[in-house]
């Protein structure tokens, strides 16, 4: 089975910046993903490839750590997988963009014949209207695949509309990716990056956007970034102690043997709520 590692900050970076490969894990970001894809030429990819996976097998990257590999289809994809096999075991996932159902077979099919272990987890990055639409199905089609990415860039100039830090122009597009990740059994998806580095007021308003929505995480493309993302995705005090009291009280009632508990202010408290407060103190740490 995959790993369900669940991340509220994931951090791109040049899969062919040897300089920030090493140094992305001690910027804070739960994981980072080195990115074969856009931020690479096609001229660099080979070498790209190459280097990273050097820097893998040395153990020279620490941290977990993600890689974006070419969308299936491309002539890129497969020596991607070729290359980076040797580095499986330090590897959390592999990021497919462009997903779709075939896309996801495709990649399952390439680790498959280099015995990838079976935790190698696919997060696929929905960014096209058929890859949001067809998001349960992708979900599907691999085992593997634990979690999924939103992708606003490509989606909005597919869809023709202006990305802005409040979202309303591809809510329709997030909530459907959420809403197919809980059918489909996955982790909460991650957000992607808002692309304006210097907006720090507007990518608190993305942050909150996605967290809102029942995104479990949000990419970034810029160190600076990852503070916003914790604080808005850490649950403040009242939150953990709202989660302290329904876990008690859920405990209280099982002890009499009561599936239904009470809080103090006598809002009822019912298993799918308790999940949600454990959940809620086991990523706090709490």
């Amino acid at each position: 089975m995959a790993l369900r590692q669940s991340y509220r900050s994931v951090l791109f970076v040049p899969a062919d910046r040897t300089d920030r490969v090493l140094s992305a894990p001690s910027r804070g970001a739960d994981a980072i993903v080195a990115d074969l894809e856009d931020a690479v030429a096609p001229d660099s990819k080979a070498g790209a490839r190459t280097s990273l996976a050097e820097l893998l097998v040395a153990g020279r990257v620490d941290g977990r750590v993600m890689v974006r590999v070419n969308a299936a289809g491309t002539p890129y994809i497969a020596d991607d997988v070729a290359a980076l096999a040797p580095a499986f075991g330090s590897l959390d996932a592999l990021v497919l963009p462009m997903s779709s159902p075939a896309g996801v077979a495709e990649l399952h099919r390439l680790l498959a014949e280099h015995d990838a272990p079976d935790d190698l987890a696919i997060v696929a990055i929905a960014e096209t209207a058929a890859g949001i639409l067809d998001a349960r199905g992708t979900a599907a089609a691999s085992p593997r695949v634990t979690q999924m990415l939103f992708g606003p860039a490509d989606l909005s100039a597919e869809l023709g509309v202006t990305v802005t830090a409040e979202g309303a122009e591809l809510a329709h597009a997030r909530a459907h990716l959420v809403l197919a990740s809980a059918a489909a059994g996955l982790l909460a998806p991650i957000d992607g990056p808002y692309l304006n580095v210097d907006d720090a007021a507007g990518l608190v308003r993305s942050v909150r956007v996605a967290r809102t929505l029942g995104f479990g995480g949000k990419a970034a493309i810029h160190p600076a970034q990852l503070g916003a993302v914790h604080a808005e995705f850490a649950p403040d005090e009242a939150t953990l102690d709202w989660a302290r009291e329904v876990v008690a009280a859920a405990e209280a009632a099982a002890a009499t043997g009561s599936g239904v508990a009470r809080l103090a202010d006598g809002t009822f408290v019912d298993e799918p709520i308790t999940r949600r407060a454990r959940a809620l103190l086991a990523g706090a740490g709490s």
